[in-house]
């Protein structure tokens, strides 16, 4: 099972993995601006807020993370990556 997101309580429980997927500033942003069926990010304070905490959060969440996936790369080889990670330790 794959959780995805953060948050303050996300230190109670106790993950078998911890992936990290990030991406650069100038690709947030695109990403939030041409995104459709949701509008979170177009609001400039949204943006500074997104952009904030990729800047002080993603620091720590990297230090627990065993593997950090850059997502520019595509899909499929964001995946596999993963999949990579996790599966020789379920065997």
């Amino acid at each position: 099972m794959f959780f995805a997101g953060c948050s303050d309580e996300q230190v109670l429980f106790d993950f078998d993995y911890v992936v990290l997927l990030t991406a650069p500033v100038w690709v947030i942003e695109e990403r939030l601006r041409t995104r459709t069926g949701n509008s979170y990010g177009k609001n400039p304070d949204e943006l500074a807020r997104v952009l904030r905490y990729r800047e002080t959060v993603e620091p720590l969440l990297r230090r627990s993370a065993g593997l950090t996936v850059d997502t520019t790369a595509s899909l499929d080889a964001v995946v596999d990556s993963v999949l990579r990670f996790v599966q020789p330790h379920s065997e």
